[in-house]
């Protein structure tokens, strides 16, 4: 761990701690007009947020998209007054009235950074820890950018403030080892070491190094005082040299300039208080005037703000004189390469035309095989189980240290935080990113999914082995309850398709989407269905697989490898005099999504029945109170596919009688 000297100035002068106090004052006004907040960490963080602003960071306030600024996450979200302020007094779109309505509803300054929703914002941040790993996805893509385009196009950093809070939660460690790793060495994370923690002083809670943590996971470390901000710029300064990504511990003060709260929990969570606001602002020397920023103080920071105008300008240059330019600007729009979607299709009619019979995993690898090359954009992955989820192909490589030219990241069993970088790939931008893993360890990536949802990222989850169908492997990986888990997302969209031409339609959902998908795959071999012409197209979420001759007595209604049960279910119903109808339903989402008319055309007016080797939550889109469903009501068992689906009543036999039984009864 090298140590900053403070006696040399790189930034920092008697203006510059005034510009601080601005951040101050404007957060603790905020808080304590909206009677809800958390003024302390804006109050400790900001003249290591001037230095880092003054100095360094890259942007341009008229152009907050620009591809090549660098990226400011603010992963300790509940300090969100910090960035709102700087946004405020840099120029972006962030008005004072937006400050004085912090937390309140419609909001620009909602209560914990939201992106797409104010300026300025990287990303969303609040769960603790998702920010940085979010930014760990962001230096992979521009590093692997920079490989592709080269660093006349693709140079800049990502800076992170995180907390305690975000160094304690798990999966800042799956993303620091990741990124130390990988080498990323332009992520500069500044940790504002304050020590304290909702329940008071951190050491109730834990006795860790944070820099020994670091440096071990492959970081450099740099250890300043972090209201000095002559030593904070320095250290940012001296970071932008190392060959690994560098965590900048600056031990603060939670809520300095509050005479009574200041290294207190008391600053944390909830406004100072009029008196304790008023005694702050007179011992910071500052204005007491409500949401007052003096003239030369906000003359200085609309300086700062200007400051990356030009090289913005010259950057714009750089790209319009490129070769590359025009291909550049389309990857970064988010634009799929021309002929990719096309490849895919053809994948799907070469599944129809043949009848495929494949586990939907290895179709889904089929697919990769022809989409990888002809789609520079598309970044793979997988948590450390590649060749059970199908996600890498032959004509991958992967993204190491010191070569970042490849096209695959090697995630390791980090489940988590492969959601969150690659939550960060998508929102970096000019990539797009898949990565796999078993759909029972959804859980472990689901608040980064939730996130995924929440933002819009486009991201594609590619989750196998998706049932009892899995077998000897036994409950523990068997997922019964994660594709309702999963469905009860708002802004997902999740896929289970039934066959191979399903498998390649799915894929070019997930491509078109704007927002993120989850592909549910299975382990098992699925045969084909029936399908005619180009084959399934599952954009709407569902459709009629096969259709009786005359009317329908019965609807059955399956996803993925049940798909197959209810056919052979609708055969054995058709042999006792009953007409049956089989719907597949890959998309709960987007068929919920039809209009009316569809729906009616695609379910009818019979009595159904689900069928699905999952719990029955959120079948309501198809089923009806009375509607029976056959699937499962508890957890797996350890032994052969066949065996189970049989052990637990998930048949062809099963599904006929009570199809036999609704019809009788209607």
């Amino acid at each position: 761990m090298s140590q900053v000297s403070t006696s040399q100035a790189v930034g920092g002068t008697p203006l510059g701690q005034h510009m601080a106090n601005v951040i101050r004052a404007l957060s603790m006004d905020a808080v304590e007009r909206a009677q809800s907040g958390h003024p302390g960490m804006p109050m400790g963080m900001a003249d290591a947020a001037t230095a880092l602003f003054a100095d360094h960071l890259k942007f341009d306030p008229s152009d907050p998209e620009w591809p090549d600024r660098d990226r400011f996450v603010l992963s300790a979200g509940h300090g969100s007054m910090l960035l709102y302020s700087l946004l405020h007094l840099t120029g972006y779109d962030v008005s004072l009235t937006d400050l004085k309505a912090f937390r309140q509803l419609g909001s620009k300054t909602a209560g914990h950074p939201e992106y797409g929703h104010c300026p300025g914002v990287e990303t969303t941040t609040g769960p603790l820890g998702q920010g940085l790993a979010t930014a760990v996805g962001m230096a992979i893509a521009e590093r692997a950018l920079a490989a592709r385009w080269g660093e006349e196009l693709v140079d800049h950093h990502t800076f992170v403030v995180a907390g305690d809070g975000c160094l304690m939660e798990g999966i800042s460690h799956e993303a620091v080892d990741l990124a130390g790793h990988l080498g990323l060495h332009k992520l500069i994370v500044l940790f504002d070491d304050n020590q304290i923690s909702i329940d008071g002083s951190t050491s109730l809670s834990t006795s860790i190094d944070q820099c020994a943590r670091f440096e071990a996971s492959g970081w450099a470390t740099i250890a300043v005082d972090g209201h000095d901000q002559i030593a904070v710029s320095k250290a940012i300064a001296s970071a932008k040299t190392h060959a690994q990504p560098t965590l900048i511990a600056c031990r603060t003060t939670i809520g300095f300039g509050a005479p009574t709260k200041a290294g207190t929990a008391k600053a944390h969570g909830s406004p100072l208080g009029a008196d304790e606001l008023a005694a702050a602002k007179q011992a910071l020397d500052y204005p007491s005037g409500e949401f007052e920023v003096p003239d030369d103080l906000r003359e200085a920071w609309q300086a700062t703000g200007q400051h990356g105008r030009a090289e913005r300008s010259a950057w714009q240059a750089r790209v319009d004189e490129s070769p590359s330019g025009a291909e550049f600007t389309a990857a970064m729009s988010g634009a799929i390469t021309p002929g990719a979607l096309e490849a895919v299709l053809d994948v799907q009619r070469r599944f129809v035309t043949e009848d495929t019979a494949l586990a939907t995993r290895q179709a889904s690898q089929a697919v990769l095989d022809e989409l990888v090359p002809l789609m520079p954009t598309l970044l793979g992955g997988s948590a450390d189980l590649s060749a059970s989820n199908g996600t890498r192909t032959s004509t991958h490589r992967a993204i190491v240290k010191d070569d970042y030219s490849g096209n695959y990241v090697n995630y390791g069993i980090r489940e988590h935080g492969m959601g969150a970088v690659m939550n960060g790939l998508a929102l970096h931008g000019g990539v797009v990113p898949y990565g796999g893993t078993f759909l029972a360890f959804a859980d472990y990536a689901r608040p980064a999914i939730r996130l995924s949802a929440l933002m819009g990222t486009r991201v594609v989850y590619v989750m196998t082995h998706d049932s009892i169908g899995l077998g000897e492997d036994g409950p523990t990986h068997q997922p019964v309850e994660h594709l309702a888990s999963l469905r009860a997302i708002p802004g997902l969209t999740v896929l289970r398709p039934a066959d191979a031409a399903e498998t390649a339609a799915a894929w070019l959902v997930a491509l078109r989407s704007a927002g993120p998908t989850v592909l549910v795959l299975s382990r098992q071999t699925l045969r084909g269905l029936p399908h005619t012409g180009d084959g399934p197209d599952v954009r709407r979420g569902a459709y009629v697989v096969q259709e009786p001759s005359g009317p329908r007595d019965v609807t059955l209604v399956a996803t993925g490898s049940e798909v197959g049960v209810a056919m052979d279910a609708a055969t054995d119903l058709e042999s006792a005099g009953i007409a049956a109808a089989v719907v597949s339903a890959p998309s709960f989402e987007l068929f919920a999504a039809q209009d009316e008319a569809y729906r009616a055309e695609v379910l009818g007016h019979a009595p159904r029945v689900g069928v699905e080797a999952a719990v029955r939550q959120g079948w309501e889109t198809f089923l009806r109170p009375e509607d029976p469903f056959i699937g499962m009501t508890g957890f797996g068992a350890s032994g052969p596919a066949e065996e189970l689906y049989a052990n637990f009543g998930i048949t062809p036999e099963a599904v006929a009688t009570a199809a036999s039984i609704v019809v009788r009864q209607g």
